[in-house]
Formats: structure tokens, sequence, C-alpha cells
């Protein structure tokens, strides 16, 4: 018997757009979310809502997981399909850094409408 992979929301904000950064990762119905995740970018907040639920998915020593996220440009980066530029190579290498000494991260790009860290940071609104 296979073991389920776990599932790892994460999505990141900001209003207005640069402007305050705002992160949410979900995993197993609960939610971490960070309203003030310092001045940035769209961009910026998406990339730190990945690392964030990367650094999660270590914190439990998870090995079967996967991280699901809303923002195509930033999981085509991290998968090495697009090319990161400028902060999102910045933040691409704090990403890589992080997955070293564990299993590669699967990320892996869903519909907004399926992503529970989206859902958890409008309620919050």
């Amino acid at each position: 018997m296979t073991a389920r992979r776990i599932k790892i929301y994460f999505d990141g904000g900001c209003r207005p757009n640069p402007g305050r950064m705002e992160t949410a990762v979900v995993t197993g119905g609960a939610a971490v979310v960070v309203r003030d995740a310092g001045i940035g970018s769209s961009q910026d907040a998406e990339w730190l809502a990945l690392i964030a639920a990367l650094r999660l998915a270590r914190d439990l020593a998870l090995e079967n997981f996967i991280l699901l996220g809303d923002a195509a440009g930033v999981v085509a980066q991290a998968n090495g399909a697009v090319r990161a530029r400028g902060g999102a190579a910045e933040h691409l290498a704090r990403f890589r850094a992080l997955a070293e000494g564990g299993p590669a991260p699967a990320v892996r790009h869903i519909k907004r409408t399926q992503n529970l860290a989206g859902i958890a940071l409008a309620r919050g609104r």
C-alpha cells in the first residue's frame, strides 16, 4: 500500500501591488496566515508563501508531500520550466537551498478556486 501524499497549499498576495504582503499555508485542515510579510509585489508574496510551505514540510519532517499553488509563473520558475530573473531568482535560490538535503519538492499549479490557502487569505480580509 502506498502512503498518501500530503497536500500543502500556499498562496500570497498584496494590496496594493506592490504593497503590504500576506501569505498563507494550509495543510491537514490547519492554516498559517501571515498578514504582514513586509512590502513587495504579488510575485514576491507568492514566493514567500511557497518557501513557507516548504519550510513547514521540512519542520514536520515530511517526505511524501506536494506543494500546491495558483501562481503559474512561480510554479513554473520553481520547477525550472521558466527562468527566474531579478527578485524571483533570489527567491528561487532560497527555495533551492531549503530543498537541499531532503526529497525534491513537487510543486504543482492548481486553479485559484481549489487553493485552500487562497481561501484562508480571503476569509481574513
